[in-house]
């Protein structure tokens, strides 16, 4: 199954405006990752941004996320993308790439 990376670009001071929306924001990451899309996420310094990968059948997955999240309804998120995301190391063995070894 393919994996796709969200990528947010977020507002000048966002880790102290998230904070009123983390409780709500942490609780979305937790049921995606429970429900086994989210394969894992976290936060980007220098500048301040978020990158999440998804696993899904498309892109879908990692957008709805998007769609429902608070920090992006609430406007500290200024854009978000979505890319396929190609894994050469680290995935399941058997869904490694030819030639590469198991």
């Amino acid at each position: 199954m393919p994996y796709f990376a969200l990528i947010y670009d977020v507002v000048d001071g966002f880790v102290d405006k998230r904070t009123p929306f983390r409780p709500a924001h942490l609780s979305g990451v937790r049921e995606a990752q429970a429900r086994g899309e989210l394969i894992m996420a976290g936060a980007l310094a220098d500048p301040a941004g978020a990158l999440l990968v998804f696993r899904g059948a498309d892109k879908s997955v990692a957008e709805d996320f998007a769609k429902a999240d608070p920090y992006v309804h609430e406007g500290l998120v200024k854009s978000w993308a979505v890319r396929p995301w190609t894994v050469v190391v680290g995935q399941d063995p058997s869904e490694t790439p030819p030639g590469l070894p198991k």
